[in-house]
Order: structure tokens, then C-alpha cells, then sequence
């Protein structure tokens, strides 16, 4: 499949065009895809509140200069609530051989608003050897419903959305890909090996994304798979599937390239911030509310200094750093989808400042929440109200803690105010958090003759008491 022209021009008519070759048991066929913005046609209305779009579509198949297959329709745009981008898809039965193809877009509603497109291609099955379609880049798959058993976009019970170009911007997080073998069955008598790369088109030989599926010989293998690409970094690469048999011998090869931008992987946040434009961006219109709040919410996960950073812009009010600041953090998180990282974060921290809120402040800057969002969801939670000695008091533990490489970590939260979700920490085991060798004398304060030995300004322990759980709560015994 190759990109013909995609027209960026502002108002001007915007269609990318791409096409495939694929082989059936009567034919081989081309299929000719468009993607159509919507922002660039002209809808009418047709109805109260609902719009629609008329093109005309002239396609020409040429060798030697002399039209040997012409088609000529008017295609129009499903009926929107607001003009949208649709889709369309073409497929014609074409002998092997070259071709010119040529393709011409009208808008129907407005007069010189037109885009026309031309390139080459080949039809090459040979039915004595494996074959293979050409690459066919998706934009999403899903299953069919019965009522688009008959739409050209089906394929094995599948719908697929081409892709409209060949190029995937930084939010773009997998590589959807769709190839068909032939005539397996004919030539290979064993399983054989269907691989699939992703190259840098300057390096060729060098794979940076391999896989591999086993598949039985037949005379239709249809071949869908789906890369990651969070990780791939901005450049033009070449994707290939190959087929080979069980001695590895390559029996057949189909290649695509395509582009990838991926700005925001392995920057710095201070880099984003200052190469970024966020007109497009999540925060763009976040109030200084909303920006308050969202940074407030990320202050457990920044390092110290930049704590003392995002305390003087939010003292400052000044919405445009407080903005930077914000996307870059999670552009850092999450390079193809920052917004997506911000969602999910918020959904918690939201969660938890309702959980934990006390009147002062928001919830998730309780000590409770500083450890909820910055470590995650404990493995356990011991509460204590009845310890006769002491406030209550709560100890949350974690089995595994890749934060400092510790195992069995455990935090002790005391309530000495009695205050609604007035829980304080005061101790844990955690490195790099508050360790208080007296915590269990802090703990049990209302009760200072109990303390062990006579030593009542360093002494760290009190004496074992039926009633008294809080050290064998912390040290599991």
C-alpha cells in the first residue's frame, strides 16, 4: 500500500488516498482507499439538525497512456450531527501487470474545491509460488455486525479502517497491520514461520521490533497483528513481513515504510517545556483552579527541588508555566499519550481526596493519601481503635516495594486529635520516610509508667500488655 498525496492547505479539499493489492480465488484486485476531513467539505444540511457532504470521484487505471478501466460515482458522506471525517473504499478486478493511477475529488458543494492525485503501481501474483498481499496499515479493527456482512470494509468477519497515511503522530501508541498469504498449501508441506520487523529505513538489517507466528499451511492465511510503539523513536522506518519455510529459506517478503513522531520519548521535562506548544494540548484551557488542584495532586512524585518549583508557580498564578509544567511531567510519563496518564491519575487522586479530606487541604495530602498516591494500594490494612493505651490507630503494609527494593514495608498512622481523618504517620520502615526509633512510646503516651526500663527520655520501648497490639502488629509476630 503506498500514500498517493494528502493536501494540508487550509479550507482547500483535504484526501489522503491509498491502495493495496490483494488476490481472491477467481482475481487479483486493487482496493483504493480515502479519508476524507471533515473540516474540509462542505456539509449541508438535510434535516433539522443533520448535515451532509457530496463528492464526486473520478478513478482512472492507465498503461501505455490508453484508459483501460474507469470509474466515475459520487460519494456521500454518512449523515452527521457536525461535519466529520468519513471514509470510503473502492475495489477493482485487475489483471497483473503496471498501472497509472489516477483519481480526482470534487467537492460537489462547492464550486474549485477539488484535489487530484496520481502515482503507479503493480499487480504481480504468480499462482506456482507463495504469495503475499500488500501491506495493509490500520487505523482500528473490529468485529462485524450482522448488518455490515456486505460493506467492502469486512474482511473475515473483521471491519477494517485503513489508516490515512502512512504516518503516526505522538499519540499514536500501536501499529496496526493486516497481510494475506497465498497458496501455502501448495508449496510448503510443513508449519511454517510468518515474521514480521520494524527497521529504520536508513538501517536496513538492523530490527528494532521482531515477531514471529507459527501458521499451518493454507490456501488463504489472513495475518493481523498489532506492534508497540510507544518506544519507537521520531524517523522513518520500514515495516516487513516475511514468510520462510522450516530451513528459514525466505519464500516471500512485503515491505511498507512509515513515519513516526515521537517528540516527548527520552526528554527531559525541562526540554518538552520549552519546545512545546500546547494550543492542542489537554491543558490548554485548564482553569487556575483546575491547574492548582492538578498540580497539588503530582506533588508526592516530583523530586524536592522541583516541589519548591511547583509551590512558587502556583504561589505566582501564573497559568502558562503552571500549564508547561503540568504537560511536560506528563508527557515524560506517558510520550504518546499525556493525556490519557493524566486521566487516570486524577481518577485516583480525585478518589482518594474525597476518601481522606479532613478540612485542611485536600485529601490526598494527608499522610495517608501522600503514601497512598505516591506508593500505591497496600497489601493490607490493620485498624485499631481499641487498644486501651493508645489513639487509633492504622498500619498499612506492603509485601513488595520496588521503590526502594524492600520487602514486607510497613507504615503506622496515629490519630492523637481524634479529629476526622486526622491520621498522622509516625513511623515506617520505608527508606528515605519518617523513622521514629520512640514511635511506640509516642504511641502509647497516656500511658508513661508503662515504659520498659528507666530510661524515660530515650527509651524506645514500653512493656508487653494483653491489650497492647501496636509492636506485634508492626513486626508480624
Amino acid at each position: 500500500m503506498l500514500l498517493l498525496l494528502s493536501s494540508k492547505a487550509a479550507q482547500a479539499l483535504d484526501v489522503s488516498i491509498s491502495y493495496a493489492t490483494f488476490q481472491s480465488a477467481e482475481d487479483s484486485y486493487v482496493e483504493v482507499y480515502f479519508h476524507i476531513e471533515g473540516n474540509t467539505v462542505v456539509f449541508v444540511p438535510i434535516g433539522d439538525s443533520t448535515f451532509q457532504s457530496q463528492l464526486e470521484v473520478v478513478i482512472l487505471f492507465k498503461q501505455n497512456e490508453e484508459v483501460v478501466k474507469f470509474d466515475k460515482y459520487c460519494l456521500t458522506s454518512p449523515v452527521y450531527d457536525k461535519p466529520s471525517s468519513f471514509v470510503d473504499l473502492k475495489r477493482y478486478s485487475m489483471a497483473n501487470g503496471k498501472y497509472d493511477l489516477e483519481v480526482s475529488v470534487q467537492d460537489l458543494n462547492m464550486e474549485g474545491n477539488v484535489r487530484k492525485f496520481n502515482t503507479s503501481l503493480s499487480v504481480d501474483f504468480n499462482n506456482e509460488s507463495i504469495g503475499q498481499s500488500d501491506i495493509q496499515l490500520l487505523a482500528s479493527v473490529r468485529e462485524a455486525t450482522s448488518g455490515q456482512a456486505q460493506s467492502p470494509f469486512v474482511k473475515n468477519g473483521l471491519v477494517f479502517e485503513p489508516l490515512p497515511s502512512n504516518f503516526y503522530d505522538k499519540y499514536a501508541q500501536s501499529l496496526l497491520f493486516y497481510n494475506e498469504i497465498y497458496r501455502s498449501d501448495k508449496v510448503i508441506a510443513d508449519d511454517f514461520l510468518v515474521s514480521y520487523s520494524i527497521q529504520k529505513d536508513d538501517a536496513p538489517g538492523k530490527a528494532i521490533s521482531i515477531g514471529h507466528k507459527r501458521k499451518s499451511p493454507a490456501p488463504v492465511i489472513p495475518f493481523l497483528q498489532q506492534i508497540d510503539i510507544t518506544q519507537l523513536e521520531s524517523g522513518n522506518y520500514v515495516l516487513s513481513v516475511e514468510v520462510r519455510n522450516r530451513a528459514k529459506e525466505l519464500l516471500s517478503k512485503k515491505s511498507i515504510f512509515f513515519q513516526r513522531s515521537n517528540p516527548y520519548l527520552n526528554v527531559e521535562r525541562e526540554d518538552i517545556a520549552q519546545g512545546t506548544t500546547l494550543e492542542e494540548e489537554f491543558v490548554a484551557n485548564m482553569t487556575q483552579e483546575e491547574l492548582r488542584y492538578s498540580l497539588k495532586a503530582i506533588s508526592m512524585q516530583v523530586a524536592s527541588y522541583d516541589g519548591e518549583l511547583m509551590n512558587t508557580l502556583i504561589k505566582e498564578k501564573n497559568l502558562d508555566a503552571m500549564r508547561l509544567y503540568l504537560f511536560s511531567f506528563w508527557a515524560k510519563e506517558n510520550p504518546t499519550n499525556p493525556k490519557a496518564a493524566y486521566d487516570a491519575y486524577m481518577e485516583v487522586a480525585k478518589g482518594i481526596d474525597e476518601q481522606f479530606q479532613n478540612g485542611f487541604g485536600y485529601g490526598f495530602e494527608t499522610d495517608r493519601g501522600y503514601v497512598y498516591m505516591k506508593y500505591g494500594v497496600p497489601n493490607d490494612i490493620t485498624t485499631v481503635e481499641n487498644d486501651p493505651s493508645a489513639p487509633p490507630y492504622e498500619i498499612w503494609s506492603y509485601n513488595e516495594f520496588p521503590q526502594t527494593g524492600q520487602n514486607n514495608v510497613k507504615f503506622l498512622f496515629y490519630n492523637p486529635s481524634l479529629a476526622h481523618n486526622g491520621f498522622v504517620l509516625l513511623h515506617s520502615n520505608a527508606r528515605g520516610e519518617v523513622s521514629n526509633p520512640r514511635w511506640e512510646v509516642e504511641l502509647y503516651r497516656d500511658a508513661p509508667n508503662d515504659l520498659q526500663g528507666n530510661n524515660f527520655i530515650d527509651g524506645t520501648r514500653m512493656q508487653d500488655n494483653t491489650g497492647r497490639y501496636a509492636r506485634r502488629l508492626f513486626n508480624d509476630y
